[in-house]
């Protein structure tokens, strides 16, 4: 059996394509923008602190630590992103709180280098496309952005997937 729509398993062991219960991404678009704003707050807080542990070192190693500032932010985001939403529970503490999870095409959780990419293609962009991004799930079946479509991962509500399985 080839097809291009990912399949889970359900309860009675059969196949099932997530594209048949659309309720799976209801909200999901909407839910996610909040869960970016929980998780920009996050990794600034997270920035912060490294930075001063930076500074401490910087002291230390007589300003040496002190290149390390310029890419203080894409490493804790990257860190952040590939720590949460590459582990067990696919999601960010942001899309915890929204009741989001991820999932790949294949049904499978990303890991770590997926989701890394996932946070740099969609801090790329956000930079180069800045808002438009949204206008790309407003039109898409499964709430996907740009980056998501690229990396094949998939953003569902995670009560209702669970409850399906």
């Amino acid at each position: 059996m080839t097809t291009t729509a990912p399949l889970y398993v359900d309860q009675s062991g059969g196949y099932v394509d997530p594209l048949a219960d659309p309720r799976l991404y209801e909200g999901a678009l909407s839910r996610r923008v909040l869960a970016f704003c929980v998780d920009f707050g996050i990794v600034l807080t997270l920035t912060f602190v490294a930075s001063v542990v930076i500074f401490f070192l910087g002291v230390f190693t007589l300003g040496l630590a002190w290149l390390l500032y310029g890419m203080v932010f894409p490493a804790v985001a990257i860190l952040y992103s590939g720590a949460t939403l590459g582990g067990d529970r696919a999601a960010t503490w942001g899309m915890r709180m929204t009741g989001l999870t991820a999932r790949r095409w294949d049904g499978s959780m990303p890991g770590f280098f997926v989701a890394g990419a996932h946070v740099v293609l969609l801090y790329a962009t956000v930079t180069f496309l800045t808002p438009f991004i949204l206008l790309v799930g407003l039109f898409s079946r499964r709430k996907q952005l740009l980056h998501d479509i690229a990396l094949g991962v998939l953003f569902m509500d995670r009560g209702l997937l669970e409850s399906r399985r």
